[in-house]
């Protein structure tokens, strides 16, 4: 338990349904991501962490691709996993929920031997992955009409 919540990969459907639940209130809500966009078959086979607060109100998510799923995304490098769909509720920003889901995802990614974790960052949270190590490289690109960059951290 970190500040009033706690971190953990997500455990059964209620689990998976409370990600869904922050993904739809950050991404398709906020940033008026289409619906159709937002989910895809991924959810079905990806590493979902979940922050939770005592209470059990999800605060946060992320998810990690690994193996197959991951090769399209990392350059078909089976070594290197692809964190995405990381999201924190408005209401629990500010509160270090969204360090805590990269740090569980890549522990997550360590668990499994992958050596690298890959992801798309929106170019405004850049900022933010670089102080958690990852480094960016290539050039922007939109997804789902927002502006990203891909980054890399080795493990």
């Amino acid at each position: 338990m970190t500040s009033g919540y706690a971190v953990r990969e997500a455990a059964g459907e209620e689990d998976r349904e409370r990600c869904f639940a922050v993904r739809r209130e950050v991404f398709v809500e906020e940033q008026g991501v289409p619906r159709e966009l937002e989910y895809d078959t991924y959810d079905a086979t990806a590493v979902h962490v979940l922050a939770v607060r005592e209470d059990g109100l999800p605060l946060g998510t992320g998810r990690l691709l690994h193996g197959a799923d991951a090769t399209g995304r990392t350059g078909a490098d089976a070594s290197v996993g692809s964190l995405g769909r990381l999201a924190v509720s408005r209401a629990a920003r500010g509160l270090g929920v969204g360090a805590a889901l990269v740090r569980a995802i890549e522990d997550a990614a360590r668990g499994r031997g992958l050596a690298a974790v890959d992801l798309h960052a929106q170019t405004h949270a850049l900022g933010f992955y670089e102080r958690l190590g990852y480094v960016a490289y290539g050039g922007e690109f939109p997804d789902a009409g927002i502006p990203h960059r891909a980054m890399r951290k080795a493990l």
